[in-house]
């Protein structure tokens, strides 16, 4: 008789699946970063987070990267003296990093790595600023973007038509957005890393530079350069790391659309499915969210992802957000940092959030750590990136250990 397998049409026993743990994170120079190339603030990263691991660097053998180079984890990882069994160069827009996150946890869990290095760095501003380059970013005008290019259809237009048509079905004011801006700053305001800490106000706002009717140059996200790196590892390493270990609880991931004649809801996000499938997978709701790292390219982005991860109702979003309860002593702090509408944004913001949301577990966010109300550090974090005009979004809930 053939014994366990597929002939014998019963399955081996499967191995138990190991948990997963961010055991190492932080950032590189950020904000006006005019030296450095973008490899070398992928390495500053990476060395930091490894240092707060704790962990040598022989125990990585994974690696992720996306957004520099032809074979963007190749040339990273040979940038950074790597040679990984288990590599990743998904590449969905900011969400990037949620799902590369959730794709390590996969590997890590099942056994097809032990520790997954995610890095990233850019220097978008420095570019800019030295002519190496004249745009931020442009997806060109082939495949389906053929049909919206002819008609001036940037980026921040589809976004711009997004929030107007939340506008228009829920009554969203314009004030309502400029808040989410207003409390983004002032989080910022006690970060020390931020690039822009100057309080602004609603009308500060309102008045200011059209950019894309409705949003000014305050509702859209700043340009600057910076680098930042996480470190997951398998639950064998973590009595050997220098910090305490913040468990992946749960991860979501979804894609919705790139043509926005085929985006059903422009009021509803791809976060609503990834938000879903995270909380479900964590075995939690977003009653138990202590703290929330939100992509914020634009105030709309924030405001429609509040609502998709179900921190409110559809349509509620500006007066939830309205009442101050983003800043990081508020109800439900958001962006703890100043996220990527006051203290940095070089392109890809999304792996930032799990950089933060590690920072605000672990209790080491300095001025800007928020505290439950018995005055502990929070226990249940967020993070949720968002790519292309809401094309995709990856969630990742946390832990603290």
């Amino acid at each position: 008789m053939p014994g366990p397998g597929p002939l014998s049409g019963r399955a081996p026993d499967a191995a138990p699946r190991r948990r997963v743990a961010i055991v190492g994170a932080a950032l590189s120079d950020c904000g006006r970063v005019d030296g450095p190339t973008p490899y070398a603030l992928h390495a500053q990263a990476a060395r930091r987070a490894l240092a707060d691991s704790g962990l040598d660097r022989s125990v990585i053998d994974g690696f992720a990267s996306a957004g520099l180079g032809t074979l963007a984890p190749v040339e990273v990882a040979e940038y950074l003296g790597l040679r990984p069994a288990w590599t990743d160069s998904t590449s969905v827009g900011g969400a990037t990093w949620e799902v590369m996150a959730a794709h390590a946890a996969d590997a890590i869990a099942a056994g097809h790595a032990n520790a997954v290095l995610l890095a990233y760095g850019s220097t978008a501003r420095a570019d800019i600023r030295a002519r190496r380059r004249t745009a931020n970013l442009s997806f060109g005008a082939r495949g389906p973007l053929q049909f919206e290019a002819p008609y001036g259809h940037t980026l921040i237009a589809k976004y711009a038509m997004a929030a107007r048509r939340h506008m228009h079905e829920y009554g969203t004011t314009l004030e309502q957005l400029a808040s989410i801006a207003v409390q983004a700053r002032a989080n910022a305001a006690a970060n020390p890393d931020a690039m822009f800490r100057e309080p602004i106000t609603v009308e500060d706002v309102l008045s200011g530079e059209m950019i894309a009717d409705p949003f000014t140059k305050l509702h859209c996200c700043i340009r600057s350069d910076g680098g930042c790196a996480i470190l997951l590892a398998a639950e064998d390493y973590v009595p050997d790391t220098a910090k305490r270990p913040v468990w992946i609880l749960g991860a979501g991931t979804a894609v919705s659309h790139t043509s926005m004649s085929e985006w059903e809801d422009f009021t509803v996000s791809p976060a609503a499915a990834s938000g879903r499938l995270a909380f479900g997978r964590a075995g939690l709701t977003p009653s138990d969210v202590d703290v929330a790292e939100l992509y914020d390219a634009f105030t709309y982005m924030t405001l429609v992802t509040l609502e998709d991860l179900g921190f409110c109702p559809k349509g509620e979003g500006g007066a939830f957000a309205a009442k101050g309860r983003l800043l990081h002593d508020g109800d439900l702090p958001v962006n703890t940092d100043g996220g990527g509408l006051s203290a940095c944004h070089p392109g890809m913001r999304g792996l930032f959030l799990l950089v933060e949301a590690t920072r605000q577990l672990r209790g080491e966010a300095g001025p800007t750590q928020t505290l439950r109300r018995d005055g502990t550090p929070p226990e249940v974090a967020v993070a949720s990136g968002t790519g292309g005009w809401f094309c995709s979004a990856g969630t990742v809930v946390l832990g603290r250990g």
